[in-house]
């Protein structure tokens, strides 16, 4: 798994954020910071990221990813 290719494709759907990954194997970790989950649900988070990687888990190349987006408000409590 390609760990930069996957960073910078994050980071151009999700300009400004911060961003930790962890990959082991398959599996793909994240943490996300960003304003742009500002009003959304966990849920409605979590499927922004899953379209950003929509290409990459239909290959095959990440087959779980687990995941923390907050705000920036939300990551400074």
């Amino acid at each position: 798994m390609d760990e930069s290719a996957i960073k910078s494709t994050l980071q151009k759907g999700l300009p400004q954020c911060e961003l930790e990954i962890a990959v082991e194997g398959n599996k793909l970790s994240l943490k996300i910071i960003s304003d742009e989950f500002d009003g959304l649900s966990r849920v409605k988070r979590q499927q922004k990221i899953y379209v950003l990687l929509d290409d990459r888990i239909k290959s095959g190349e990440i087959h779980a990813v687990s995941m923390v987006t907050m705000t920036v408000a939300e990551a400074n409590q």
